[in-house]
């Protein structure tokens, strides 16, 4: 029976076999071998950037000075090339540059004091004069009644102000001390630097090369030719300026009897000529409110004549004298005096334009221009039906 039993059951069934067990959802893989170190790379990179960033922070002065000194060794290294062309050694004609430049700095402070000085002890001796005068039109335009005791009172109240600011100013004595000191150091660096860089270009020029390839070298000291060739150019042309303007403005001083007239036009000169974009307002006021001090109509003239000879300098002799040393829009030089006042202040300020100059004068001998075909005559319009094709009167 069991036989019988298996043998109409029918062949047994396969036993199925057990599935496989699902793979894991996080398996472990060896990393790349390149991983620990790009890792290690990274992070010495970004150790890096914010090193370089503390030592640019902290050296900023340093660099600051540096950079002023490289600038003043650009402007004086034409004069010690032509003094070395001449048989001068380099120290000794750096030396000899550098005596000149102290000469007209030291003439020029002196010039300016004597300026300030006389000015403030007239002003001194001829205020009661004025205070007087100016009650006096204050009655007369706006209907007052003023007396010299009111602007007394008012004065008085305005000295004792000035006064608390004075005692607040000299309590802080040791901070401003040490601002000088720290300024007296930086101008000395700066003299030592420049005197450095000029009398030793040659052999700093080819320690800088030196550490180029043969293929950078020749760019490198084209632009050092031209960093020189701009700079100076930039500092000679305002010189001839200053100059010019020196002498025109003491002949009008002179003629209007307008006093310290010497003084009054050297400060027109050199301020109008080596401060950026504000100089030449600054040095016209001054002249003006001295001449106000005196007469009134005589600053008039005075302001007409600066204005008047502001044009001829913009328009005649500033295109004349800059030709051949720095040509440069007046649009250009503004904004590069904006960005160069924004990254460094009053130093970019007085960098920015010798600057821009020398990067103008490297894109001019390494960029090519092409002139511009301009078409002066306008092709003639079709007329309607010239597009058909002839007709046998016409080919014949």
């Amino acid at each position: 029976m069991a036989a019988d039993d298996a043998s109409t059951s029918g062949p047994a069934e396969p036993v199925p076999a057990a599935a496989d067990p699902l793979p894991p959802l996080w398996t472990t893989r060896t990393p790349p071998r390149w991983l620990p170190r790009a890792l290690l790379y990274a992070v010495l990179a970004v150790a890096g950037l914010i090193a370089a960033f503390w030592i640019l922070a902290k050296m900023q002065g340093l660099l600051t000075v540096l950079l002023v000194s490289l600038f003043l060794a650009f402007a004086i290294e034409p004069a010690v090339n032509w003094l070395a062309a001449r048989g001068v050694r380099r120290g000794a004609g750096t030396g000899l540059v550098f005596s000149v430049m102290l000469v007209v700095i030291i003439a020029f402070v002196w010039t300016l004091g004597a300026l300030l000085v006389s000015q403030v002890t007239m002003l001194v001796q001829d205020a009661p004069g004025y205070v007087q005068s100016l009650v006096d039109w204050i009655n007369t335009t706006f209907d007052q009644n003023l007396s010299g005791n009111d602007l007394t009172k008012y004065a008085s109240e305005w000295s004792s102000t000035i006064e608390g600011y004075l005692v607040g100013l000299a309590g802080n004595v040791w901070g401003i001390g040490t601002v000088a000191i720290g300024a007296i150091f930086q101008m000395l660096g700066v003299l030592l630097f420049t005197f450095y860089f000029a009398a030793d270009g040659p052999r700093f020029r080819t320690w800088v090369c030196s550490l180029l390839p043969p293929r950078q070298q020749k760019h490198v000291l084209r632009a050092w030719d031209i960093a020189v060739e701009k700079t100076g150019g930039y500092i000679y042309s305002r010189a001839l300026l200053a100059l010019c303007s020196a002498i025109a403005h003491y002949v009008a001083l002179r003629v209007l009897d307008v006093p310290s007239a010497f003084a009054l036009a050297l400060w027109v000169g050199v301020v109008s000529q080596f401060i950026p974009t504000v100089g030449t307002y600054l040095a016209g006021a001054l002249p003006v409110l001295v001449a106000l001090v005196n007469d009134p109509i005589t600053a008039l003239w005075i302001l007409l004549f600066i204005i008047g000879y502001q044009q001829f300098e913009n328009y005649v002799l500033q295109p004349r004298i800059t030709a051949t040393t720095l040509d440069m829009h007046p649009a250009v030089a503004f904004g590069a005096v904006i960005a160069g006042a924004a990254l460094l202040g009053p130093t970019g300020a007085l960098l920015a334009i010798p600057v821009t100059a020398t990067i103008q004068g490297f894109a001019g001998a390494y960029v090519r221009r092409y002139e511009v075909a301009e078409d002066t005559e306008t092709p003639p319009k079709k007329k309607r039906g010239d597009h058909k094709r002839p007709t046998s009167e016409s080919n014949e």
